[in-house]
């Protein structure tokens, strides 16, 4: 092969090699459906209760333990999961994951009874469902700062009443 044979070529394999990561990948890119089925998630499984409607630690109802502001969190993927499936034990966080401490380890404890500390949760989620929840949080709060007019129209469905307090 001449060198210049051999530069073509070379040519053609990074730019094959390069092309598809011009492209967005669709296995890392969070669908929209998905997201909002993850804010539904949030809205119905009383989440919002304590973390308040956009996860400010917020809450608007006293009568509930306050929970993380989780727009300012550290908790990447596997933190995130692990605090919602197996709760936090002593702080006031549910297990969401029924099968936590029973059936699924959580923080290296043996299986068995959940620890007497947990909050009881609200109700149970699926692991699908804990990951559609946590795909909505990675999209729209984790790393957020302040909530915006925009999320709260987004969170109340456009109605701008629940939203006059908001810049």
């Amino acid at each position: 092969m001449t060198k210049a044979a051999f530069c073509v070529a070379l040519a053609i394999i990074g730019y094959l090699l390069w092309t598809p990561l011009q492209r967005p990948l669709p296995a890392f890119a969070q669908s929209t459906d998905r997201v909002s089925e993850g804010l539904q998630i949030w809205q119905t499984s009383g989440c919002a209760e304590c973390h308040g409607p956009f996860a400010d630690g917020e809450r608007e109802d006293d009568d509930y333990p306050m929970g993380a502001n989780l727009r300012a969190t550290r908790l990447g993927l596997d933190g995130l999961k692990l605090a919602i499936r197996c709760g936090r034990p002593g702080v006031g966080m549910p297990a969401f994951d029924e099968q936590a401490y029973t059936r699924r380890e959580c923080y290296g404890r043996p299986l068995g009874a959940p620890p007497d500390d947990l909050q009881p949760s609200p109700s149970a989620l699926t692991l699908k469902q804990i990951d559609t929840l946590i795909a909505y949080l990675q999209a729209r709060i984790v790393g957020r700062g302040r909530v915006t007019k925009e999320e709260c129209l987004v969170y109340y469905d456009g109605r701008a009443d629940q939203c006059e307090d908001v810049q």
